[in-house]
């Protein structure tokens, strides 16, 4: 995948950038892919576009709601999703709840 960079819209707010979503087991199963794009500026619209997207999978939004997340390797932990921003060509991992972890 190429990554790509929007232009900063005109209200100043970050510019959206391509990357990559990956899901790990019940959010893999759920989602019935292993991994795909987005183009976002945040975790938060990344997030808001994967729920878009797979609205007729409800078993994903509801897992989605119990993940951890790692943007480009660095856990996302208790920070509001609206604040960790997204570079191109970047990561964000969705880890569900494992057993014994």
């Amino acid at each position: 995948m190429t990554a790509t960079t929007d232009v900063l819209p005109a209200s100043g707010s970050p510019a959206r950038v391509s990357g990559t979503v990956r899901y790990w087991a019940a959010a893999k199963s759920e989602a019935g892919i292993a991994e795909e794009p987005y183009l976002a500026a945040t975790l938060a619209e990344a997030l808001a576009g994967v729920r878009a997207r797979h609205a007729d999978r409800p078993g994903l939004l509801r897992v989605l709601g119990v993940c951890s997340y790692l943007v480009d390797g660095d856990p996302v932990g208790t920070r509001d999703h609206a604040g960790v921003p997204l570079r191109a060509g970047g990561t964000v991992e969705v880890l569900p709840p494992f057993a014994g972890g």
